[in-house]
């Protein structure tokens, strides 16, 4: 008999065998849901996906639960106490990785909330920094405007929202930060500048916008690949003037990111985005705060103070303020929403009123990529997103009510509980 012997690992002490084999109870690869594999990682990479029946293989670690693709976050403001606009240092970006990799955030683009040029710029230096020396979890950086409506500002101070100027495009164009995603009004930014940036490698997103289908559509046929937190903070769906929305849901050529905090996207509008985008180019994100991963209540941003009341964000005035989910709870919220949704018009669920193990491993299936591939695909991240040979080792291990027990980048544990094998 095997069982699992463990204990506390800090992200100061990750394991550091540079192989290393698993037995993996259940590991889904980002195509099926496999029992009873062996997983070999060397040198930060995976080596093999391999059936223990016929592997010869001997394991040094037990892995009970589901093994899937380390989650990527595109929209991470903060985390593990810190807010990226407050501290755009090394040891803020180590925070911020550490609070979400214990939620299974392998990968994540810092993200700036508009600011000044000279904060944009701090922030792009230490992200080339951490980019330089390989900093587990950061793989570029989010530029949430300052290219912004004022009519969909949200929490965005309207003292820094401007056209976009020679510094802040140098700042956008650098070659050393790794993946850079902008968020832009494209009722703000030219068509001909929108594909000048997509020229340079940088991912355009639209957001924070009141524009009309015509002048998104301009945008996307320019190059715009994505939209920000869809529903939130841009131009609604009505019967004369289809406005952003619409585009998002219905052009093949973008992607969606989508909070599923359940707070800020209605739950009938997130299976609406699921059912008009597909797992393939709807991406779960968090719009984290520096709440997550910590103990923090209140932050102060701007002339307010954003309170942490149950899993709701707010501003002295009431309106939302950003979230405090993380990633794994984002997963299980969309899993059970599409579930009950599925549930509701189903003619094959059971007399339990459940679904068949199938259709709900198929479902969890789809919600873990829109957690890894999806977010990958759309930053062109290669080896990212999958686990499958000479793919980075970067995965989480969740277990049956799909919360984090540990989590992997780069084939070290940086967070949860070490394991190691035991005979008794």
């Amino acid at each position: 008999m095997i069982e699992l012997n463990t204990h506390t690992v800090s992200y100061s002490s990750p394991i550091s065998d540079s192989m290393k084999t698993y037995l993996v109870q259940h590991l889904f690869d980002g195509e099926s849901l496999h029992n009873n594999m062996h997983l070999s990682v060397e040198n930060g990479l995976i080596g093999s996906i391999t059936s223990a029946v016929n592997s010869t293989l001997k394991p040094s670690a037990v892995l009970k639960g589901l093994v899937c693709a380390g989650f990527i976050d595109t929209q991470v403001n903060g985390g593990g106490g810190v807010l990226f606009n407050h501290d755009q240092s090394q040891a803020a970006l180590r925070k911020m990785v550490q609070g979400h990799a214990q939620y299974g955030t392998t990968a994540m683009l810092p993200t700036l909330i508009t600011d000044s040029s000279q904060t944009m710029q701090k922030a792009a230096h230490a992200i080339a920094h951490a980019v330089a020396e390989s900093m587990p979890g950061i793989v570029g950086i989010h530029y949430e405007g300052p290219n912004l409506s004022l009519e969909k500002k949200g929490i965005h101070s309207s003292e820094q929202i401007r056209p976009l100027s020679d510094t802040d495009l140098a700042t956008f164009t650098r070659k050393d930060t790794g993946k850079v995603l902008v968020t832009l009004a494209p009722e703000s930014v030219p068509t001909d500048v929108i594909r000048d940036l997509v020229s340079h490698g940088v991912v355009v997103s639209l957001g924070h916008s009141g524009a009309s289908l015509d002048t998104t559509i301009a945008a996307i046929d320019a190059g715009a690949r994505g939209f920000t937190h869809l529903f939130n903070a841009m131009s609604g769906l009505t019967a004369r003037n289809p406005g952003m929305i619409s585009a998002a849901l219905s052009d093949p050529r973008v992607s969606c990111g989508l909070i599923v905090d359940l707070q800020h996207v209605h739950a009938q509008n997130c299976a609406l985005a699921y059912q008009c985008i597909g797992p393939q180019r709807l991406m779960l994100v968090t719009d984290a705060m520096a709440h997550v991963g910590s103990d923090l209540q209140t932050l102060p941003w701007l002339n307010s103070t954003i309170t942490k009341v149950g899993d709701k964000l707010s501003l002295n005035d009431g309106n939302l303020a950003g979230s405090c989910l993380d990633m794994s709870g984002s997963v299980r919220n969309m899993y059970k929403l599409l579930v009950q949704r599925r549930l509701a018009i189903s003619p094959k669920k059971d007399q339990q009123n459940t679904l068949p193990t199938g259709v709900q491993n198929d479902i969890l299936g789809n919600v873990l990529n829109m957690a890894s591939c999806a977010p990958a695909n759309f930053l062109n991240l290669t080896g990212f997103g999958h686990l499958k040979a000479g793919y980075r080792a970067d995965f989480v291990l969740l277990d049956e009510n799909i919360y984090t027990k540990a989590c992997w980048i780069k084939g070290q544990q940086i967070a949860g509980n070490k394991v190691s094998l035991k005979i008794v």
